[in-house]
């Protein structure tokens, strides 16, 4: 039975590195959500500006789009704690075979193409309404 090779500074450090990767993707996409969930009451105020009125159209969709990015963050960050903390068990453990969150990343890539398209159809619709 071969014996288990113990784990290498170098490989703490790439999990580190790739957790704080991590860990920024998911602040980014909390963050850009906050915007886009503001963005639709920046809208309704340059309509009220421009038409001298009171009333304005509803933009209230950013307000989902964004919410929907800034959930996806938040389970970014989650995951990549709970999936870092499985990495340094590992490690820990002796076992030092790679580990390649593809699963995690493409995830996160499909979800953004959603939100993404979502967005942009959005954005078109209320620059040509009806």
């Amino acid at each position: 039975m071969p014996e288990k090779q113990q784990a290498q500074l170098s490989d703490y450090l790439a999990v580190e590195r790739t957790s704080l990767a991590w860990i920024r993707t998911g602040l980014a996409l909390m963050g850009f959500g906050f915007v886009v969930a503001r963005f639709g009451l920046f809208l309704q105020q340059i309509q009220i500006a421009q038409q001298h009125a009171t009333a304005a159209a509803n933009y209230g969709i950013s307000l989902w789009f964004g919410t929907a990015l800034i959930g996806v963050g938040v389970i970014v960050n989650v995951y990549s704690a709970w999936h870092h903390a499985s990495l340094i068990r590992r490690l820990e453990r002796g076992d030092t075979s790679k580990s390649h969150p593809w699963i995690q990343t493409t995830l996160v890539a499909a979800l953004l193409v959603v939100v993404g398209t979502g967005m942009a159809i959005y954005l078109v619709w209320i620059r040509n309404p009806h």
